[in-house]
């Protein structure tokens, strides 16, 4: 039972705003510094409300760059990131979505032992298996490549562990029902399955493309070239300018626009983000 009395509505609201404000404010002073010139930061007082040089910053770092920390233009950076996260995001989700229908409803020698070795590499820990990978990847010719960025990552055996999960659930009668039907083992896949994963495939999609767009150790490893760097990397190498002061208004700019894409994303898919994590389609 809930309680409506205006005093703890009151008490809550108040609440919420203070979690918003701690939230919220850290980014609004990083807005606040992208739209000033540099010598207005350097100072050390931060004004609350922005300056003028909006279109002038973010206009810079966009097609500009910090040229002095060799980091190419914030547009092309954010063009690998993009393409690097939906790799990495559609990659797993393929595959393990794949992988986790053979598990379940097909028969082969050794099911589940495939399945707990595939289970048991989320024991692993990327730091582990780095070294080996990259030196696969070196020997296979992919460094600064796109393909060397996105599909040493594209497994993923916690996807395939939560899809088999949701698998095990889809009641038995639909698969007889196909079979009464004439429906094989793709069509099955295609009409019945993937359409009952939505929700779920949607969940996980948020999910791994933040995952893929906050990447930073693995591309520092496999990139050398400018043309490759993704935005974590180059905020990085922003604020690592040698001999000089690094340009802070520049930085806060680049910063702003690297949380668009991941927010833009969970604001359109909340809905199904939701429904994915807390629900399910049957």
């Amino acid at each position: 039972m809930i309680e409506n009395r205006p005093i703890v509505t009151l008490i809550t609201h108040i609440v919420l705003l203070l979690g918003v404000m701690a939230v919220a404010f850290p980014i609004w002073l990083a807005f606040v510094a992208s739209t000033y010139p540099v010598e207005g930061l350097v100072s050390g007082v931060l004004p609350l409300t922005p300056g003028d040089r909006f279109w002038e910053n973010y206009g810079s770092a966009l097609t500009g760059g910090v040229e002095a920390a060799g980091s190419p233009p914030v547009l092309l950076m954010m063009a690998n990131s993009l393409i690097m996260a939906l790799a990495i995001a559609i990659g797993k989700i393929a595959i393990s979505i794949i992988s986790a229908y053979a598990i379940v409803y097909f028969s082969f020698p050794f099911r589940a032992t495939a399945f707990w070795i595939i289970f048991m590499t989320l024991m692993l820990p990327v730091e582990v298996r780095i070294l080996p990978t990259y030196e696969v990847v070196a020997n296979l010719g992919m460094l600064d490549t796109y393909s060397g960025l996105a599909i040493p990552l594209i497994a993923s055996a916690t996807a395939t562990f939560l899809f088999r999960q949701f698998f095990l659930t889809i009641p038995d009668e639909l698969l007889e029902a196909a079979r009464v039907d004439g429906a094989g083992a793709l069509r099955f896949f295609w009409d019945v399955v993937l359409p009952l994963s939505r929700t779920n495939i949607a969940a996980l999609f948020v999910i791994l493309f933040i995952y893929g767009w906050n990447q930073y150790l693995w591309p520092l490893l496999v990139t050398t070239d400018e043309s490759y760097y993704t935005i974590v990397m180059g905020i990085q190498r922003m604020v690592a300018v040698p001999d000089s002061e690094p340009l802070w208004h520049l930085i806060m700019a680049t910063a702003i626009l690297a949380m668009i894409p991941p927010v833009f994303v969970v604001v359109a898919m909340q809905r199904l983000f939701v429904k994915g994590l807390v629900e399910t389609e049957k």
